[in-house]
């Protein structure tokens, strides 16, 4: 039996990138049943082009709301929708044409040992400017594809874009959705639930979609920063260290993970001259440090009074302090 599918679009000033987008989900092979345009309180014209882009197409909603971030964007197009499934695409990247196609088809292409969540594709990466970095990035990081096991699930960044996937919408509202609380790590976030729910979930090792990163991307804003110290916590809530079982969930996996993500942000911080920015790396840092290996722990609990001063963070900018604080999480 034939599944409908809604393609679901947050936009928040992407007036430079949704024509692109758009234009590629009407090109699609395989039509969406049913399109939903978001505007995430817009303060440019953004969802004025998407209505003239898609005017007289009846399958075509353009909603708008307050300000309140991709999370809660996504989840309204989700309930403001009929489809069985769910294809979201980030207003600066694109499908290529045949995207709802082959991921539709490959929604049974596998065995099924429990009920269906999600399908996902490899990608590409595009510069702002819209030139080609990485053809095929996911198969170059070396990571587990697909989700088989909750360790790699935990030690690394996913690498599950909601751009390059197709969603059980029963499995995502079982869930509860995006977590609103995030503005960053969303999307890790969700497909981590959707495996511990024991949805299904398959990998088609094509790039079908293009992911345009640049520096207006959530990747590099202190909104990101914030959002890592509240899925670092989130994370090591629900996975303690189980010593009987000697599995250590938050001392090797979540721990090293988000300490070199701090390490970034604090070299971040002192490149840009941002406190704010440091401010959220430190305390992503001291959140970290109780459940980090004794010697590590001890490293940490000596320097940290001089991670915070002034000659510290203009240090931070330097590669020599960023590759310092780097070596400390393979202790």
């Amino acid at each position: 039996m034939a599944q409908s599918i809604a393609a679901c679009i947050p936009l928040y000033n992407g007036q430079k990138f949704i024509r692109t987008s758009l234009k590629s989900v009407l090109g699609q092979s395989r039509q969406p049943d049913e399109v939903m345009v978001v505007d995430d309180g817009s303060t440019d014209n953004g969802a004025d082009i998407a209505r003239e882009i898609t005017r007289g197409d009846d399958r075509i909603k353009v909603l708008t709301k307050q300000n309140g971030g991709q999370s809660s964007a996504r989840n309204l197009a989700v309930k403001s929708c009929d489809s069985d499934l769910i294809a979201f695409l980030d207003q600066d990247d694109w499908w290529y044409p045949r995207h709802l196609e082959t991921l539709e088809a490959a929604t049974g292409s596998e065995p099924q040992v429990g009920p269906f969540g999600w399908v996902y594709s490899d990608l590409d990466e595009y510069s702002s400017d819209g030139h080609l970095v990485v053809r095929e990035m996911i198969k170059r990081l070396g990571s587990e594809h697909p989700k088989r096991t909750i360790y790699s699930c935990l030690s690394q960044n996913m690498y599950v874009l909601p751009s390059a996937s197709l969603i059980s919408r029963e499995a995502f509202e079982a869930v509860g959705g995006f977590d609103e609380n995030l503005s960053g790590y969303e999307d890790d976030d969700l497909f981590l639930r959707l495996f511990r729910a024991g949805y299904t979930n398959t990998f088609v090792g094509e790039a079908l979609s293009a992911w345009r990163i640049h520096s207006a991307s959530a990747s590099y804003s202190t909104r990101m920063a914030k959002s890592a110290l509240i899925y670092a916590d989130k994370l090591l809530d629900a996975f303690p260290d189980d010593i009987a079982l000697a599995r250590y969930y938050s001392r090797d996996l979540i721990t090293p993970r988000f300490f070199h993500t701090a390490a970034g942000t604090y070299r971040m911080a002192g490149r840009k001259g941002s406190i704010e920015l440091a401010s959220d790396a430190l305390a992503l840092m001291d959140r970290l440090t109780p459940t980090m290996r004794f010697r590590l722990w001890l490293i940490m609990r000596t320097i940290r009074p001089l991670l915070g001063n002034r000659f510290s963070a203009k240090l931070a900018s330097t590669d020599l302090a960023y590759g310092f604080v780097r070596r400390l999480a393979a202790i």
